[in-house]
This record gives C-alpha cells, structure tokens and sequence, in this order.
C-alpha cells in the first residue's frame, strides 16, 4: 500500500460565473453542458448544495460590468457566442445562495469602478452578517474599457493609476469595516432602552483624491468586520496591492516555475511589510479531464475539444489585454505587445512558451490546455502536489460544462485527495477566515486594514 508524506490540506474553490460562457469558450454548446440556464437559480442551489456536500471551501463567482475589447473589429462576435455576455450580478445571487448553504464560503467579484465604496461596503457587511460570516471579496480595478466608460470615465484608466485608485476605495473599506464601530457598541439592552452606545460609533471623515465619505458604517460589524480578500493582480503594481491586502491570490499560471515565481516574489514583499508567508494563500486556476484509464481521459479530451471554440479564448484575452486579436494569421507574433490592460496575463503569456514570444496560437492553448490537468485519479492529484509544491494553496477549479465538470471532480480526484490527506472531510466550525486559515474570524493585527481599528475614537459623533 502506498505511502504518503503529510502535507498540508488543499483549498477547493469551484470557479464560476452567472453567464453563459466563462473562460473555456464554446462548450456550452455541448449536450451535457447546462450553463446556458444560468438564469435559473436552481442551476446554481444545486451546484452550492453540491459543492457544500463535497466540503469546498469556497464558490468564487467572477464578474465583469462591461463588454470586451474589440475582436474582429467590433463587439458583435462577443454577443454571438455570449462571451461573459449577458452576466448578471454575482452579489444578488451569492445573497440568494446564503439561505442554501451553511458552510460554503461565498466568494463574488466586484470592480472598484463599479460601486461607491459606502455602498458596497454596507451591501458586504450585510451578506456577512445574513451568511454567518461567508463573505470573500475578489477586488478588481477592470481592465475593461467599456466598463469604465459604463460608470462615467473617459476610457481605461492607466494601469498603475487603477491600483492607486483601488488604494483609496479599500482605505474608505476598511475605516468603515474596522474602525466606524468599537466592539461592544451595539449594546441591544431593552431594559435600558439603549440599543448602540454613540460614544463607540465614529464618523470616519475620509477626504481623498476621489472620495469624501463621513460615515458611520451603517452596518454594525459582522462576523468577519471585513470579508476575506481575493485579489487576482500579477503584475508588479497588482502584486504590490496584493502583499499588502490580500488574504488569498488567485493566479493563472501557465506552468509551476511561473506559479512559483509569482507565489515567491508576492509573499517576500508581504514579509517586507511586516506579514508573514501564511498570510496570504494562492489559488491555482486549472481545468481537469477526469478517467479511470489513459483511453478514457483521451476520449473525453477529444469530446470537449469538439465543442471548444479557440478563437472565443483568443477573444477573451485579446478583450482582457485590450488589443484585436481577431482575423489575424495564427502564427502572428505578439512581439513587444503593451498595454494599460491586464498586464499580468501578458507576462503569463509570454512565459507560456520558450523563448517569451507567443503567437495567436500559443494564446488559444495557453488558456485551452496550459492550465488543464488531465489523467486518471492518481495522476492528477500527482500534478496537484506539484502545484503545491510550487507554492499554491489551493485550486480554483475552472469548469468546462456545469456541473459536470465539479461532478467528475468530487466522484473521481476528491477521493484521491483525501485518501492522501489534501482535502477535508468536514468543515471546521466558524467564519469562512477561520476555515481558511485555522485562526480568528477578523483580519489579524499584522494586516494594514486593523490599523483604523480604534482610529476613530477622538472623532466627534
């Protein structure tokens, strides 16, 4: 019987979105696909409920509030293939899979551009509250133009620019989510007559370059006081922002040196501001083929490459990077390609390949098979301690059809997992931090959010 060196446990997080195609372009189209109901809560009740049952620690919904960049020399294609087009909001829905699950962390995304932070930190603190403490924010800056013009900009805004920008809209969060209510304020006494104690409620006055917000939070702490904190950014401003705020990193990586590189460089520039490597967890985008036999995996690698439509992914980045990639031969060179768009997914392209030059091509596979994992049961979880063994602390699973693609995950790699002791068997109790890290619910004193804890006490109510 074999053997196995303990290792820690991965995180499972099933990633998704309330649209019709995600990131793996054309498959709903196949017939066992079911995310063209995407409209349907029960599609995603279900697949909560599932996912909870399987003991995920998260569903993470991505978001985008605004059409990609031009392929093919405008928007349409985009609208024909439903490329993240229609999407609906992923707050509405998290709300309503907070009253399914118990235990499941809810994960959605949400652009600075897209909401004024008092709003948006009230709406977050009540799904917290609502959810027992479930709540993940993925913070973004959009690398989209036409979400930035479909909130009032001029166009997109300059790359370094958005994460100054996304400096400000967290330093507003957290005053409000730390620092507006002392712990104890909301009294509740009936017999007093007192329900909150003023004098622990505090107006957190921020003036900034584009905010002005009094305060106080409306919402009185949650279980959390400030949700946990995803952030996706791997550029070197992106991992700048996210040493210094985030509690998980969410990476697409095209092989393990990259993720290794990127998982290194983020945690040393958290030590350098005084957090520690266990701070910060990452998250692996990979997709899976699951098969009992070699003939199997191939089998169903060639079902899903039937329905697969490449130039949508050669859409999707181009889009993300901001640049039309549509029409052009497939051996076309990206060159010395910038862009104010998403940086990171430009170096992690030219990292896909020797030589650091991709073409057209080399973007299809980078998303399409880079950042697959295919194999039997056994071979897969191989390549998962890989993963881990490059830094990454847990996978954020991509999925090819609804919920098959989480269906063939739980029935034929979980079992694997936990028979090596990677994945947990039950939920340990308390707040989606808690589970994720083993310590308290609320954001620990090394995190900079906890410096306007008590900031705000000399402040006239």
């Amino acid at each position: 019987m074999s053997t196995f060196t303990p290792r820690p446990r991965l995180l499972l997080s099933a990633f998704a979105m309330n649209t019709t195609s995600h990131i793996l372009g054309g498959l709903w189209r196949h017939p066992d696909a079911q995310q063209h109901r995407f409209n349907e809560l029960g599609l995603w009740t279900d697949l909560a409920a599932q996912l909870e049952a399987a003991k995920f620690d998260a569903l993470f919904l991505a978001d985008v509030v605004g059409l990609y960049g031009h392929h093919d020399g405008g928007w349409a294609s985009h609208v024909e293939r439903g490329l993240q087009v229609p999407a609906n909001d992923p707050l509405v829905l998290q709300s309503a899979l907070a009253a399914r699950t118990e235990h499941l962390g809810l994960a959605l995304t949400s652009s600075v551009v897209q909401a004024h932070p008092f709003q948006f930190a009230r709406q977050l603190s009540t799904l917290d509250h609502l959810s027992g403490g479930r709540v993940a924010w993925n913070i973004v800056t959009s690398v989209l133009e036409n979400a930035h013009r479909n909130f009032g900009g001029d166009g997109l805004a300059e790359h370094d620019s958005r994460y100054d920008w996304a400096d400000e809209y967290l330093e507003v969060c957290y005053k409000l989510w730390e620092g507006s209510w002392d712990d104890g304020a909301l009294v509740q006494d009936k017999a007093a007559g007192i329900h909150a104690d003023p004098a622990q409620v505090h107006k957190i006055l921020h003036r900034g370059p584009r905010y002005c917000v009094d305060g106080p939070h409306l919402s009185a702490p949650s279980q959390q006081s400030t949700p946990v904190l995803f952030q996706a950014g791997s550029s070197g401003r992106g991992q700048q922002f996210a040493a210094a705020n985030a509690e998980a990193v969410f990476i697409f990586a095209p092989h393990t040196a990259y993720a290794k590189k990127t998982t290194d460089s983020v945690r040393a520039l958290a030590r350098g501001l005084g957090r520690r490597n266990e701070d910060i967890k990452f998250f692996a985008g990979l997709s899976f083929v699951v098969g009992s036999t070699e003939a199997e995996v191939k089998a169903k690698q060639a079902d899903f490459d039937e329905y697969l439509d490449l130039d949508a992914i050669v859409a999707h980045i181009g889009g993300g990077i901001g640049v039309d990639l549509g029409g052009l031969p497939l051996d076309t060179t990206l060159g010395d390609l910038r862009t104010d768009g998403a940086r990171g997914v430009l170096e992690a392209l030219f990292a896909s390949v020797p030589g650091g030059n991709p073409t057209i091509a080399d973007v299809a596979r980078y998303r399409a098979y880079n950042q697959q994992i295919a194999g039997t049961p056994e071979q897969i979880v191989d390549q998962l301690e890989t993963w881990q063994d490059a830094g990454v602390d847990g996978i954020n699973i991509i999925n090819q059809i609804l919920p098959g693609s989480y269906t063939d995950f739980i029935d034929g790699v979980l079992p694997e997992l936990r028979r090596r002791g990677l994945a947990q068997t039950e939920y340990r109790p308390g707040t989606l931090r808690e589970k994720m890290f083993d310590g308290d619910a609320r954001l620990p004193s090394r995190h900079p959010g906890t410096k306007y804890r008590g900031a705000f006490s000399s402040v006239e109510v």
